[in-house]
């Protein structure tokens, strides 16, 4: 059964890494499952998976940290008491997207074939930017003004 599984993903990642978009700053399948993988973690809803996936490959192309919590929370593994601190996004390790630049090393989810193809046929989005509303769907923003602005409202209460 795993072997099955396996196969029908490569097969769905081959024919997403066929379809990625031109410009894109993905440079294997390998690095596209990874970032479908922290799409998948990182969307509450279908309709904003092309717009997170728009900033991580804005981010990449620039060479931004990602900044992803679900990276972060994988790799603090069985330790993770369901409450991210400062203190975890201030701890270095291969998935702390906070402290380096780049994808992890490994995917930290399994994806599904939409967030594979959000992954390398991303939303055309000037966003560097995204935040929880806390109801599933995120706020994008373009500058960090912007976004500080959204994380005061939507995850400060101010």
């Amino acid at each position: 059964m795993l072997k099955r599984a396996h196969r029908a993903m490569q097969h769905r990642l081959a024919d997403a890494w066929a379809q990625r978009a031109e410009g894109t700053p993905l440079k294997s399948e390998d690095e596209a499952l990874v970032l479908a993988s922290i799409v998948e973690k990182e969307t509450g809803l279908p309709s904003d998976r092309g717009l997170v996936a728009g900033v991580f490959n804005n981010r990449l192309r620039l060479g931004m940290p990602l900044q992803t919590d679900p990276s972060v929370i994988y790799g603090l593994g069985a330790s993770f008491d369901g409450n991210l601190r400062k203190r975890d996004l201030q701890t270095d390790g291969p998935y702390n997207t906070y402290l380096r630049v780049g994808l992890p090393p490994t995917p930290i989810a399994m994806p599904g074939k939409a967030s594979l193809l959000a992954a390398v046929q991303p939303a055309d989005t000037k966003a560097l930017f995204f935040v929880s509303r806390g109801d599933g769907s995120s706020v994008f923003s373009e500058t960090l003004a912007e976004h500080n602005r959204a994380v005061d409202k939507y995850q400060r209460g101010r």
